[in-house]
């Protein structure tokens, strides 16, 4: 049976608001009345509630980090760094994984921010921008335009899109196309398409939805590649350019003779157990680390510029290209 602060009091042989002022560091306490609490809380194993304390105007010292689909290997890992990050500044982590469901996205808001969490890292976008600026708690955000008032942090995508471009040209191919995932026009992740077709205006950029499942995809991108024949491809996360690397040895492509690939994300994953693939290399670190420290500034009351917040990307050679 989990153990309540009157099984602490009684055992201590205090009250219960003693056993509260102890926990909760208010009042004058004896150094015997403290001990004989801490005792018993350690003989009970009794754990107080960070929550309830924040209710009491005391900060619960957590963060809730709400992202699309946590078992994507780019934001499996951003996480990771974010949660590392903050343990380091004392706070603890609340991951919520949206899964591109809006009814899911709001639960999880309303209930971090009734919960009174410090604050905010969202890298998921599927309701509107009135829902976002109820939120009391701070929010800063990852590749999404949340609210004209939320800063948002990403890669350069534009670059990111220039330079894939100007690298598969560079190789020689003509034939050059773009896959990519949803519409994300409205967010950072839709300058990806802007800056690859600033360099290839004529080439195509076709639409392999996120939501599909891998075997739909690899039928989608069959059907591409049947259709299309390219000899370059720029694929907007790593994920797809491994598909589509795939997919194409299974057509008989050579690559990168027949077909050159160019993927963006650049995880750790990639790199060390996928290293033929190229692809632009996203600073997860430096995103990571960068989102934290926005947050807490807002969270301590300092005044952080709203808009946006880009960090430079790099092109990571592989035998795809």
């Amino acid at each position: 049976m989990v153990a309540k602060l009157t099984d602490v009091a009684k055992l201590a042989g205090v009250s219960p608001t003693t056993v509260s002022r102890v926990i909760n560091k208010k009042g004058y306490l004896s150094k015997k009345t403290i001990k004989k609490v801490s005792e018993a809380m350690r003989e009970l194993g009794y754990k107080p509630n960070n929550l309830a304390r924040s209710l009491q105007g005391k900060s619960a010292h957590l963060v809730g980090l709400i992202f699309p689909n946590i078992s994507n290997v780019f934001y499996a890992e951003l996480i990771d760094k974010l949660e590392h990050e903050l343990f380091k500044q004392g706070y603890k982590t609340i991951i919520c994984n949206s899964e591109h469901d809006s009814t899911k996205e709001r639960e999880y808001l309303e209930m971090l921010d009734a919960n009174q969490v410090d604050g905010i890292i969202s890298g998921s976008h599927n309701l509107g921008i009135s829902d976002y600026d109820r939120v009391t708690a701070p929010i800063i955000s990852f590749d999404r335009n949340l609210s004209p008032s939320i800063p948002v942090v990403s890669s350069d995508n534009y670059a990111g899109g220039v330079l894939a471009a100007e690298s598969l040209l560079k190789t020689g191919a003509k034939k050059i196309i773009m896959l990519t995932g949803n519409d994300n026009s409205n967010s950072p992740t839709g300058l990806r398409h802007a800056g690859f077709a600033s360099v290839l205006p004529q080439a195509p950029i076709i639409n392999v939805s996120s939501d599909f499942s891998p075997l739909r995809k690899e039928m989608e991108i069959k059907q591409i590649l049947q259709k299309n024949k390219p000899d370059g491809i720029f694929a907007s996360d790593d994920l797809t350019a491994i598909l589509a690397m795939k997919v194409a040895e299974d057509l008989g492509f050579n690559i990168p003779a027949d077909l050159k690939i160019v993927g963006y994300d650049g995880t750790y994953f990639v790199e060390n157990y996928y290293p033929q693939l190229a692809t632009i290399k996203q600073p997860i670190k430096e995103i990571a680390s960068l989102l934290v420290d926005l947050l807490l500034k807002k969270i301590d009351g300092q005044e952080v510029t709203s808009g946006g917040y880009f960090l430079p990307v790099s092109l990571l050679p592989g035998k795809s290209l």
